[in-house]
């Protein structure tokens, strides 16, 4: 049986079924659904030959191509969804294995890929249903995601005071929490793509979207925490409609002393290979300035690592403060919370203490 669904009818079918991106790889690797897999219907190049066709000779001559590429990958097709579908595991409560075999699929704008293949699957005997729209629908729905109203509540804090540790930990009590660093798969400083491949700027946002989403579904009505970040996160930009949002959100500052801060950011870096911190210190040296550049690096290559980031520390504390002030974190939506030390236990408790001070403050309660 084939079905063709909206947006909201196929994400909320996503949570109990295998989506399948049946677009070409390349287009896959851009920007994809979350957790979809790639059963391409034609490769990059066999996508290609098909719309030159189409555009050059006719649609009649498009799907014939089409055709010859299709036939012999038929088999191939059924037995990478079955081995796709056998290998995820989700965990619904009270659920029975189905039959038939449930699949969702889609294409760019719900055309003929996705019918193809529908065709063929319920041919074997899945039941299949089709996002209407295709992956079009599915952006459509994360950029409307970001002009709606959601309140939220920033930590915030120099580099150093153990944000995202504090971040975690309001996850592990229960409060809605979105990690962007994690989204964006950067620690948002010269040095936080170590070791990591950030998305592209539209899976950014299919995640980032799609988590907003998932986050105020799980906690209506409450806040969500977010650590204070710029605009900019390694290679990706924060949607202009949710960082217009965050500039009005109140700013909860950790306050943590330099020194407990620099022992902290030091033993988080110190095992970082040498010539990427190196590369890290270059990439900010016009800002930094050719003498501490010099003296950081010098102090890398000696392993005086305290020293070294003693220096970058100072730097992140100034760009951090002109950057605070400038998105007008004005007194009423910036709350000191003096924390003695990085402890991301006592430092959340603090931070909640404060917030619910601020909100029966405001009540009036």
């Amino acid at each position: 049986m084939i079905q063709s669904v909206n947006i909201d009818e196929f994400l909320s079918l996503a949570k109990q079924h295998t989506v399948l991106d049946v677009r070409s790889p390349g287009e896959y690797a851009h920007a994809h659904i979350r957790d979809a897999y790639n059963v391409p219907l034609f490769s990059d190049e066999e996508r290609k030959m098909v719309g030159t066709a189409y555009k050059q000779q006719s649609r009649e001559d498009a799907i014939k191509i089409g055709l010859d590429y299709y036939g012999p990958k038929m088999r191939q097709i059924v037995e990478q969804a079955e081995t796709i579908i056998a290998e995820t595991k989700f965990q619904i409560p009270n659920s029975k294995p189905q039959t038939p075999k449930t699949v969702l699929l889609h294409c760019w704008r719900g055309g003929m890929r996705s019918q193809a293949i529908a065709w063929l699957l319920d041919l074997y005997g899945f039941r299949v249903y089709v996002l209407k729209g295709g992956y079009k629908a599915y952006r459509n729905r994360i950029l409307a995601q970001f002009e709606l109203t959601c309140p939220l509540h920033i930590v915030g804090g120099y580099s150093g005071s153990g944000k995202t540790q504090v971040l975690h930990r309001l996850k592990a009590s229960g409060y809605a929490t979105i990690d962007l660093e994690a989204i964006a798969q950067h620690k948002g400083s010269a040095f936080g793509a170590l070791g990591h491949a950030q998305p592209t700027q539209e899976m950014f946002e299919n995640l980032l979207g799609q988590e907003l989403h998932d986050t105020a579904a799980m906690h209506p009505g409450k806040a969500i925490w977010i650590e204070d970040e710029s605009r900019r996160i390694g290679q990706v930009n924060l949607p202009d409609a949710f960082w217009n949002t965050l500039l009005s959100a109140p700013v909860y500052f950790l306050d943590v002393p330099f020194e407990e801060r620099l022992g902290f950011i030091t033993a988080e870096y110190k095992s970082g290979k040498k010539p990427d911190l190196v590369n890290g210190i270059m990439r900010i040296q016009k800002r930094l300035g050719g003498l501490n550049t010099k003296n950081a690096i010098n102090y890398l290559l000696e392993d005086n690592y305290t020293e070294c980031f003693r220096i970058l520390l100072h730097y992140y504390d100034k760009y951090y403060s002109i950057g605070l002030y400038d998105r007008k974190k004005i007194d009423e939506h910036l709350h000191s919370i003096p924390c003695s030390t990085v402890n991301a236990t006592t430092n959340s408790a603090q931070l909640i203490a404060k917030q619910q001070t601020n909100e029966h403050t405001h009540t009036g309660n």
